[in-house]
Parts: C-alpha cells; structure tokens; sequence
C-alpha cells in the first residue's frame, strides 16, 4: 500500500515520529541510488511510496486472507459498445483489495518501503524531457519558468522535500485543491521570497491572484511561514492526537534541510547525497532506519 493509503488521507492522521523520520531516511536513500544511476524519477509523491508487506502476509491461507480482507468482489466485464467481448477476454474482472490502514498504527519495524511508478523516469544523459507530470502542487518550478531548458536530476530534490513534508505533516507543504500555476507561484513565493529576477519578468500574474485572495499573506516573511505552517500542520496535529511534538532544535534543522531542497535554482539545491549528510538526517531520521535494519536481521 502507498503512504497515502496508510496516511488515511493526509488531512486526518500522522506518522508517529520515529516512523516518519524512518521513512524519510529510506526515501532520501532510495533517491540517491536513483541518481546514482544517472536516473530522474520524474514522478515522485506520496502515492508512489509504497509500505512493503509484512512477511506474515505473504503467509496467510486463503481463508485467513478473506478473513481479514474479505472476499473477491467481482464485477461485470462489458464493451462499451455493447457487443460481444472476443475470446481471450475474462467475463469478470476483481476489484482490488484495500491494505491501507491508518498511519498512527503503523510501526516502525512495518515502516519499509519502496519505490514505484517509474512511467515518467528517463536519464538526462541519454534523453531530454522538458515537461513535468508530476502533481501541480510539488512540480518543480523550473518546468514553468524554464520551459525551454530540460528537467535534470534537481527536479526530483524538489519533488523529494515536498513527499518529506507530506510524511511528517498532517497537510500538504503547498496546498489548493483546485489552484492553478499561478495560485502555486504565489504560494512559492511566500514560503521562499522572491524569484529569480530572470522568472520575476515572466511572471505578472500576482495583481490578478491577489484580486481572488490567493497572495493575501504577502507581508508574511518566509521565516514566519515555516514557522506558523510547521506549527499548524505537524505541531498542534501531533500535540492533539497524543504524539510526541518536535522539538526546537530537530524543527530547526527540518526547515534547514527542506529550503536548501526547494531553492528556485535547480542548480542550488542540493544531491541527494548531501541530503542524506544534512543536519536533520545524521541526527534524526538515519538512526531510526538503522533500527529497522537491525530488527530484520
């Protein structure tokens, strides 16, 4: 099951810490192998990071399997033209079973993962690709600004901070359900200043999103906004439900690592290695992967 299925929706619950910090650690690693391959993965949110099975499942009768999962639901198999299906074709098709499970449950020796979804991956060396699929709300902003210029391995520190966040937060870093590029840049805007002088000229949209109050916060400074955002969406969640909070220091060193990854410039952010030697990473998230390791030995 994807992260966002164990999440339960990422409005409602929360990753205990050390499972958080476990599966960014995991993450960041798997991103660097990625590189490491001269690979981009070109589509990387929370739907595409999978929990592995646990090893119990994979031992489970069919009986016990119904029993927990319930039953095959079948459905109907029709053309749309009402003809008849050609030989080959099965009459029935399965739904799929549902594994998700609410995220606050999920421990930390069940908090592996992996990676999917690879449709959008390509390497820089041999191919250029100039446009992102990814989800508008974490799609880097050079796809917009620099159209001309093809997406390189940077793309995905962009994508990454943001799929970070999604696991440690109750909402989403960048939010709008129905906003558009515009609505996105301003948001940008006021979590990272201002742009790049070069995009600045391309961008004149902010006269018409603040008429529809989408840059209302504009006197917010950046620093401020990491601060309330950080306090509304992992503080007081956590707090609410029980969970440990974060502390100052482990805060600090989160904001540390994820600006630096979601610098305007694709060319200043960070690798993934580097990631991996931030702050936040030595001290906080590595240590309970390793504890993972050590558990499935």
């Amino acid at each position: 099951m994807s992260i966002s299925d164990a999440k339960n929706g990422s409005w409602i619950s929360l990753f205990r810490l050390e499972v958080a910090r476990a599966l960014a650690a995991q993450l960041a690693i798997a991103f660097q192998f990625i590189l490491s391959q001269d690979f981009v993965h070109g589509d990387l949110h929370r739907g595409n990071v999978l929990l592995r099975l646990s090893r119990e499942f994979d031992q489970l009768s069919t009986e016990k399997l119904y029993e927990r999962y319930g039953e095959p639901i079948y459905e109907r198999v029709n053309r749309l033209d009402g003809q008849e299906l050609p030989s080959g074709v099965p009459r029935d098709g399965v739904l799929p079973v549902w594994l998700g499970e609410a995220s606050e449950i999920v421990t930390l020796q069940e908090a592996r993962i992996l990676v999917s979804d690879f449709g959008e991956a390509f390497s820089p060396v041999q191919e250029q690709k100039f446009e992102s699929h990814t989800p508008l709300l974490i799609r880097p902003p050079e796809s917009r600004f620099e159209p001309t210029k093809p997406l390189t391995f940077s793309s995905d520190i962009w994508t990454l901070a943001c799929t970070i966040w999604d696991i440690i937060a109750q909402r989403s870093l960048f939010e709008g359900f129905l906003t558009n590029e515009d609505g996105m840049t301003c948001q940008q805007i006021e979590a990272l200043g201002r742009l790049p002088p070069e995009w600045r000229e391309k961008w004149d949209a902010c006269r018409d999103n603040t008429k529809h109050g989408e840059f209302k916060n504009r006197s917010t400074s950046p620093s401020q906004w990491w601060h309330d955002h950080f306090e509304t969406s992992v503080q007081r969640p956590r707090i609410e439900t029980g969970m440990a909070a974060i502390d100052s220091c482990e805060r600090d060193a989160i904001f540390s690592m994820l600006r630096s990854m979601l610098s305007f410039r694709p060319e200043d952010r960070p690798s993934a290695q580097q990631v991996l030697e931030s702050e936040w990473m030595i001290k906080w998230a590595s240590p309970e992967y390793e504890r993972i390791k050590v558990a499935h030995k």
